[in-house]
Order: C-alpha cells, then sequence, then structure tokens
C-alpha cells in the first residue's frame, strides 16, 4: 500500500481551508517567528513578556547595581523639581535605602556610597541658573508680538477670551 497518497481528515481540512484563502492576510504574514534561535533560553518567556509590556529589567537587577544606576540617574530626577527642599527630600530618600543596603548587604559585591546632598544641590542649582539665563536669552532673540493697532486697551486685555 501507497501512504503517500494517503490524506487524514486534519491535512485535508487544511488544504481545503487554504485552498479557499482562509489563510491569506493573517497577521504576522512574512515576519520571521520569534524565539526559533533561543530555544536554549531558559528565560525567553520572561524578555518576551518584558519587550510586549514595555518593562524595564532594571528591577531584575541586584540590589547594588539598582541603587548605582538610582545614583547615576538623580540629576536628571531632580532636575525639574522647584525648591530646594524636595532635592534634598530626594536625595535624603536615596541616601536612606543606600544605608539599608550598607547594612545587610546582599547580591555581588558592587561599591555604592551615600550621596552628597550639598553637591547635588550645587548642580541642582548650576543647572537651573543655565537653564533660566537660556531661557531669557531665547526670549530675547524673539519678542513677542505688538498689539494690533486701532484696538483700545480694554479690547485687548479682557475681551480675549471671547
Amino acid at each position: 500500500m501507497d501512504w503517500s497518497q494517503y490524506e487524514s481528515v486534519i491535512d485535508k481540512q487544511i488544504r481545503e481551508a487554504a485552498e479557499r484563502g482562509e489563510f491569506d492576510d493573517l497577521p504576522g504574514t512574512g515576519k520571521p517567528l520569534r524565539n526559533l534561535g533561543a530555544a536554549d533560553d531558559e528565560l525567553w518567556w520572561l524578555r518576551g513578556y518584558m519587550q510586549r509590556e514595555g518593562l524595564s529589567s532594571d528591577a531584575l537587577l541586584p540590589t547594588a547595581l539598582q541603587l548605582r544606576r538610582a545614583v547615576e540617574r538623580l540629576r536628571e530626577e531632580v532636575r525639574d523639581l522647584y525648591a530646594e527642599e524636595t532635592v534634598r527630600e530626594a536625595v535624603a530618600a536615596l541616601n536612606k535605602r543606600i544605608v539599608e543596603h550598607l547594612r545587610a548587604p546582599s547580591g555581588p559585591h558592587v561599591p555604592v556610597a551615600p550621596v552628597d546632598a550639598d553637591a547635588v544641590v550645587a548642580t541642582w542649582r548650576a543647572d537651573r541658573t543655565a537653564r533660566r539665563e537660556a531661557a531669557a536669552a531665547d526670549r530675547a532673540a524673539d519678542p513677542a508680538p505688538e498689539p494690533a493697532a486701532g484696538r483700545s486697551w480694554w479690547r485687548r486685555t479682557f475681551r480675549r477670551g471671547r
């Protein structure tokens, strides 16, 4: 008996569906299959989930490395704060986390030390002064338009919303 002529019920249904065009225009058509080369990667499902959800991998790092990244990002985090007190509070919160880690270290030994609040405040002030000067230079270079001639001060001042 020639088994190459045999077609199972499932193979027949797939062939008929393909002939009817039910597999045309499926999402992902023409795109490569994911994770074919990463078959021996044990955490492929975790990496895929984090990529799909747009999550950062920082949460998977050891505590010492998380703290080092937080120290590196501190300047950007405090840049938009408006008061020196809030900058000092942010530094104090980070220093509290660092001290807690130093009291009971876990993971690999990565040197991390508390941050000098005065140095961060000085950098924050310098950044803030530089941004103010840049904004003032932009305003000086591009003056505001003159009010329309022939309109009374009343209309220019109080009738703008209408």
